[in-house]
């Protein structure tokens, strides 16, 4: 891109905490007016917010191997939960250990069997809100993800550089529980006196404007019957996951207040970003997977040491996307990308005062999960102020004006004025879709 960027005199460390079923407007500092999340509104003044990050696979399992590769699900081979079919030495945790750096990974996994030998600190655990410990004791997985990443802070190699990858397993759901969402019990005085405000398109109208295929069988709108099909049900489900969401914001506060205490904050990238987006009941559905802003739009801080003082506090509206973030990682430690990394270097919109040339566009796909009616197969082309989907196993297409309907209510694909635009989408999917393989 041209733009020079200046080199940290030591190599920097890295921690990308992680978190999981969290939307970009999770966040007090996003403008979420429930929500209580000061550490990470905190982190937000001293780093850049990215209020158009996205991930281009809305599930768990993907997004993350999509994290670790750089590269769209079409090239990392992950279809599902499996592990990605990119070489390990061509992950930024496998370039940053075999260039000396201490690895670690601390929590959710979820590609697969957890690679233990490429790490030298490895602790895989998720599923379920509450584990005991070795005592025997109930310990919540926010609290075991603090206990992890302040051991693997303070028995490092204090002669090497680190790289942590803290994965949580909140804000996801325990799904074989009827409550869904289990916060620690000091966290139950949260939000007891708010009303959590329903979204505009949480309604029975909006969920029959979507294609006809959406029925009682598919899966979000069996998780929306779990979580959200009564007021009282939305409300105490809202507040749990909010809870959840606010346990996560005290861990990293205690993760970077650790690293302040030893001195490196101010020599470490920090991450903090998530998996994919969430429903909270819009278009009658729960959870994730469809190209709908909910489930694609993401948080993403970056605290880079580099960056001036002046752009703390500040926010970028450019498309940054979930495969970018191992590139800017790789570049952030002066490694060079692998060839077959298909992610852009984010640094240069946070280090450089001239604009670099970036996507104004991406492509997203998302597998179909057991079968069409179940999470069916979809895929889309996304920009700012258009959106054309298309359902492949059920040959339906859809076209949307976001800035006239940035709910996505409005189907446009029949609209004979919207010919152009639509013919124009349809051709450059079809580029941007082989460019992803």
């Amino acid at each position: 891109m041209g733009a020079t960027i200046c080199v940290a005199k030591k190599p920097l460390n890295v921690l990308v905490l992680y978190a999981d079923d969290w939307r970009h407007d999770t966040l007090g500092v996003a403008g979420n007016p429930i929500v209580k999340t000061p550490r990470l509104d905190s982190l937000a003044g001293e780093g850049m917010r990215f209020t158009q990050n996205c991930v281009t696979t809305s599930i768990c399992g993907v997004s993350r191997a999509c994290l670790y590769t750089g590269q769209w699900m079409s090239r990392n081979g992950c279809t599902g939960f499996s592990m990605f079919t990119t070489p390990w030495a061509q992950t930024y945790p496998g370039l940053l250990r075999q260039n000396g750096y201490h690895v670690g990974h601390i929590g959710k996994w979820h590609n697969g069997k957890f690679p233990k030998k490429h790490y030298d600190f490895g602790r895989s655990y998720a599923g379920k809100h509450w584990f005991e410990d070795k005592d025997g004791k109930k310990i919540h997985v926010t609290q075991r993800n603090e206990n992890d990443a302040l051991e693997f802070l303070q028995t490092r190699p204090a002669d090497k550089p680190f790289c942590l990858t803290l994965a949580f397993f909140a804000t996801h759901a325990e799904d074989r529980h009827p409550d869904q969402f289990l916060p620690q019990p000091q966290s139950m005085k949260l939000y007891l006196d708010v009303t959590i405000p329903v979204p505009p398109n949480a309604t029975e109208e909006s969920w029959q404007r979507l294609p006809s295929f959406f029925d009682e069988k598919n899966e979000g709108r069996n998780r929306w019957h779990w979580r959200f099909d009564t007021p009282e049900k939305y409300q105490r489900m809202m507040k749990n996951y909010y809870r959840l969401a606010t346990e996560v914001d005290s861990t990293c506060g205690k993760v970077l207040d650790e690293l302040k205490k030893q001195g490196v904050l101010e020599n470490t990238l920090v991450i903090f970003t998530t998996d994919n987006g969430y429903y909270h009941a819009e278009h009658g559905l729960a959870d994730k997977w469809y190209p709908h802003q909910e489930s694609i739009r993401v948080p993403l801080i970056i605290r880079d040491p580099r960056m001036e003082k002046k752009k703390h506090g500040s926010t970028n509206d450019d498309f940054t996307l979930s495969v970018d973030l191992a590139p800017t990682i790789l570049s952030a430690v002066g490694l060079a990308s692998p060839k077959g990394m298909q992610g852009e270097d984010i640094a240069p919109l946070y280090l450089t005062n001239e604009k670099p040339q970036w996507r104004t566009e991406f492509f997203y796909e998302h597998p179909c999960i057991r079968d069409k009616t179940f999470i069916p197969e979809s895929e889309a082309l996304v920009r700012k102020e258009w959106k054309y989907i298309y359902w492949p196993q059920h040959q339906i297409e859809q076209l949307f004006d976001l800035k006239a309907d940035p709910r996505e209510e409005n189907d446009l694909v029949q609209v004979a004025a919207h010919a152009s635009v639509l013919k124009e989408m349809r051709q450059r999917f079809q580029q941007l879709k082989a460019e992803a393989k």
